[in-house]
């Protein structure tokens, strides 16, 4: 999952940014509105962390812009103005959730999630293909009923593959999804987390490969 955080308090963005990333979430920081609005342009993200309060494109201003999109983002409003009435006009600008600051991290990591399994793209809550099992809002994934323990990219390669099914995933999709903007398009982090996840998932394989193409899950063959 992608999130796009726009906040001008830098520290309070990095905090956001490092921990949203040590539970698997690919994140990007824009610190004003206009840095946010240049990098939806060329990036697809499941959610948006708002603030309202921003430099360049008012925050109110930025919220309608996106909501105003063909390819819809899901926007969560972060901010200071935490009264009823602000939380109804928030709402009534098109965001799709409203978090005041100060606020309890784990609430804020669930919320985001459940953002995403409300996009309009989004199906299943669980991910199911090639006798694997995966529950992204409860963390857990199965093949043939036994437990995995994955890592917070294995988990989350594994399910952007898993929602992409029957389709191949190349390894720019998979850094674009999984990682982030800073992540550098000729490093091999693909293909040694990939392998990692082949080793976990057990055999018969069910990763296929193609070179100049990508990756995608299949059935293992027949007897």
């Amino acid at each position: 999952m992608r999130v796009l955080v726009v906040e001008d308090a830098r520290a309070l963005a990095e905090v956001l940014a490092e921990g949203l990333r040590d539970q698997g979430m690919a994140v990007d920081l824009a610190h004003d509105g206009l840095e946010a609005a240049a990098k939806l342009d060329v990036n697809a993200y499941a959610v948006v962390v708002l603030d309202r309060d921003l430099p360049g494109i008012h925050g109110d201003t930025l919220c309608q812009m996106i909501t105003e999109r063909d390819d819809r983002v899901m926007v969560l409003m972060l901010t200071a103005a935490g009264s009823p009435g602000d939380r109804v006009s928030g709402l009534s600008l098109g965001a799709d959730d409203y978090l005041a600051k100060p606020f309890h991290f784990p609430e804020l990591v669930l919320r985001i999630r459940s953002l995403a399994r409300r996009q309009p793209s989004v199906r299943a809550r669980t991910l199911r293909a090639a006798g694997i099992e995966l529950d992204p809002l409860r963390r857990t994934v199965t093949r043939d009923g036994r437990h995995l323990d994955l890592s917070v990219k294995e988990f989350a390669l594994l399910e952007a593959l898993l929602r992409a099914t029957p389709a191949f995933l190349s390894t720019e999709d998979l850094l674009e999804q999984v990682w982030d903007e800073h992540a550098d398009p000729l490093t091999n982090t693909v293909t040694v987390t990939i392998g990692r996840l082949r080793r976990k998932l057990g055999h018969p394989s069910v990763i296929t490969t193609t070179p100049g193409v990508g990756y995608r899950i299949t059935g293992p063959p027949g007897p």
